[in-house]
């Protein structure tokens, strides 16, 4: 078997997880609220963040979470959302009430990226007419400084992401928007007769545009979505991702739309962006009809060193999937042998990572229907395991075996919780406790996680081009559903020996590193001009 320019003597090892969540302290609940009502925020919530917030080299788990409806806050401390600290050994601590980082208002997802350069990364929080930018002050505790930042807080923002759009080395932010939505409306949808009420359709869900601030310093930001050509675009944006999909040297966005084609925002530079998920080939699946598009991952999956797009929607629809052709896109969701595994899959958090580090992003989906009453309705069900497939490079293995939690999932996060050098997940649970999935796949395998660093303390390193071994992959933190994974960046190898590694840096530099001995995590500073 080849792949990426190597070959395989055996079968790749089998991917296999074990649910750690209640030996490790992790003891968080989604209290999403439902009510008779069946308000559609009630079904979108469930965002978290994978970041080391600290910075003792630990990855820390944050945890958004909902409110009381229809009062929209946090009436109770159940409903804060909370921060685990990791302190080794597969053991994490709440130290939500030092932090900061209780919240306020409905809440739906996390960012985090060092937006200020201090060497301390941060978190923006997302939520229903109340987003809140928090400033990691260095010290466990974070500073809410929405007000002064200039960062509203007019719209339901389903999720965000932070990018450098303008290579000036400060990360600017993109916020993803919904609809208009009030606990007032009395609208019903269901089955009358019955008296069976469903959360509605998202055709009664007027779209809306995006919002892009660019990153003034200071902690300042202006609302640049208007000159940027990103308000001129409307739509149910559920889920975002970041890549430069055609090489120009400038970062572009893909968000996921919720019965509406998709958006592919190409930078053009200059602060502008078009919007061509169409013309690319994104927008739409063959069968030209929107699909509820929600999580989304940027990644190059089949190591031809093009960022690829895999998206989750309900079942049905099946789990798009768009390989990138070099500047344009083919769904490949059928001729990958994707489709047949997933048809009757409803996703939300999704991530090409490497788990049996073979040199093959696997793809990880954390599922469940929309409607928690769908059973009465179809011949789906509502709560659904996790799923992880295997990249075999010419198809797909299903390793889903280890997954034995039903649930209503919602958002994931990826990172090396214990420095074993396999990728472990962590994912939300409507009303139930959040897993953890430890990797214990065997053999290890090889592997590097390369922290990249940015030159001084006025550039990020975000948005960053790794190519080692035949792969390639951009240092981003927004993935998944709602979610943000801040980590180094994973590669799995295909030996032991010495391994050259490229990194193309957001200035433009380029910069080799020779003969580097894989099993460590390699911290790389950007070279001074």
């Amino acid at each position: 078997m080849l792949a990426a320019g190597f070959a395989f003597a055996v079968e790749p090892a089998r991917i296999r997880f074990q649910d750690v969540a209640a030996a490790a302290g992790i003891d968080f609940v989604l209290r999403n609220h439902p009510t008779p009502e069946k308000h559609m925020i009630e079904t979108m919530a469930g965002g978290l963040a994978a970041f080391d917030y600290d910075n003792d080299g630990r990855i820390d788990i944050f945890f958004t979470n909902g409110a009381v409806i229809p009062s929209m806050k946090k009436e109770s401390s159940k409903y804060f959302n909370r921060l685990f600290r990791n302190e080794g050994e597969w053991k994490f601590r709440d130290v939500t009430g030092s932090s900061g980082l209780a919240g306020d208002g409905y809440s739906m997802g996390a960012a985090a990226a060092d937006f200020d350069n201090d060497g301390h990364a941060d978190l923006f929080v997302s939520g229903v007419y109340r987003n809140i930018l928090y400033r990691n002050l260095g010290n466990g505790k974070f500073q809410d400084i929405t007000t002064s930042s200039g960062i509203k807080s007019d719209r339901w923002s389903v999720t965000a992401g932070w990018f450098d759009y303008d290579n000036n080395g400060l990360l600017d932010l993109l916020v993803v928007n919904y609809s208009h939505w009030s606990a007032n409306d009395p609208r019903f949808c269901g089955d009358s007769a019955r008296g069976l009420r469903i959360y509605c359709h998202p055709k009664y869900f007027d779209p809306v545009p995006n919002q892009l601030y660019r990153n003034l310093g200071g902690g300042r930001f202006e609302d640049v979505s208007a000159k940027s050509g990103i308000a001129s675009h409307a739509g149910r944006g559920m889920g975002i991702a970041f890549a430069d999909y055609d090489d120009d040297g400038r970062m572009d966005a893909f968000v996921t739309n919720d019965n509406l084609p998709n958006f592919l925002f190409r930078n053009l530079g200059s602060g502008k962006f078009e919007e061509t998920a169409l013309l690319a080939g994104c927008a739409l699946l063959d069968h030209g009809r929107p699909v509820a598009s929600m999580g989304a991952d940027f990644r190059d999956y089949d190591n031809d060193g093009r960022p690829d797009i895999a998206i989750t929607a309900l079942a049905g629809e099946t789990f798009p999937l768009f390989r990138n052709a070099g500047g344009t896109f083919r769904d490949v969701t059928y001729s990958s042998k994707l489709g047949p595994l997933v048809a009757r899959r409803s996703g939300w958090g999704v991530a090409f990572v490497d788990f049996n580090n073979d040199g093959r992003k696997d793809l990880f989906t954390a599922n469940s229907h929309v409607n928690d009453i769908v059973e009465k309705f179809e011949a789906f069900p509502y709560r659904e395991t996790n799923l992880v497939l295997a990249n075999m490079g010419n198809g797909w293995r299903d390793d889903s075996a280890t997954f034995d939690s039903v649930r209503a999932h919602r958002g994931a996060a990826f990172a090396d919780f214990d420095h074993d050098g396999r990728m472990d997940a962590v994912v939300s649970c409507l009303g139930e406790r959040a897993e953890l999935w430890r990797n214990i796949s065997e053999p290890v395998g090889a592997w590097l996680a390369a922290h990249l660093e940015g030159s001084s303390s006025n550039h990020s390193a975000l948005g960053a081009r790794i190519t080692i071994a035949g792969q390639s992959n951009e240092m981003t933190s927004a993935i998944s559903y709602s979610s943000s994974s801040l980590i180094p960046v994973h590669f799995g190898l295909p030996s032991t020996e010495p391994i050259d590694l490229t990194i193309r840096w957001r200035s433009g530099r380029s910069q080799q590193i020779e003969k580097i001995a894989p099993n460590q995590r390699l911290r790389v500073r950007e070279p001074r001009e």
